[in-house]
């Protein structure tokens, strides 16, 4: 009789376990903030330092462009020089027939689709190129160091080649 007992308090202990850890999988985290980079962003400003003066002024005279940080884990970038909507050039697309004068002003725009992840231990952000305006940077990863100043976000390049410049963004709601 203690023995049936025991095996019954037993088996409601496991079959109590199991209930709760079914009901902790299946509830959702309602507390999960997103990140903060979360969102669509608009250029403000894209600076290059001199270093011999210490001096910041706007790379290859102003850029624009938009950046967008979905809540899955995607990014997508599109850096343009400024008005480079307002050429007056029209071309189609996926057409080898294009003007030299055309070739020459797509190379003003540059764009890439990815995958980013964020280390908030040293604030960088990653950004791993699923695809991209160049063909030699499919496949590689970006890295950008950030910072936020009220609602404005600044990012610092890390490789070296671009480490020269910073990049100022404004969420757009």
């Amino acid at each position: 009789m203690i023995t049936k007992i025991f095996f019954k308090v037993k088996n409601l202990k496991f079959f109590f376990a199991i209930g709760l850890l079914v009901s902790m999988l299946s509830c959702k985290n309602e507390n999960v903030k997103p990140l903060k980079i979360t969102g669509l962003w608009k250029l403000e400003s894209m600076k290059v330092r001199d270093t011999t003066l210490n001096t910041w002024s706007d790379y290859r005279d102003g850029m624009d462009g938009y950046l967008l940080y979905d809540s899955n884990g995607h990014v997508a970038l599109h850096l343009y020089d400024k008005s480079y909507e307002n050429s007056g050039i029209e071309f189609p697309n996926f057409t080898d027939t294009i003007s030299l004068k055309a070739l020459k002003y797509i190379t003003k725009s540059y764009y890439y689709m990815g995958e980013y992840s964020v280390s908030k231990d040293d604030s960088i952000v990653s950004h791993y190129k699923l695809s991209h305006s160049n063909p030699s940077e499919f496949g590689l990863t970006a890295e950008r160091k950030f910072y936020f100043l009220g609602d404005t976000l600044i990012m610092l390049p890390v490789e070296q080649k671009n480490a020269r410049l910073r990049l100022k963004w404004t969420k757009l709601n």
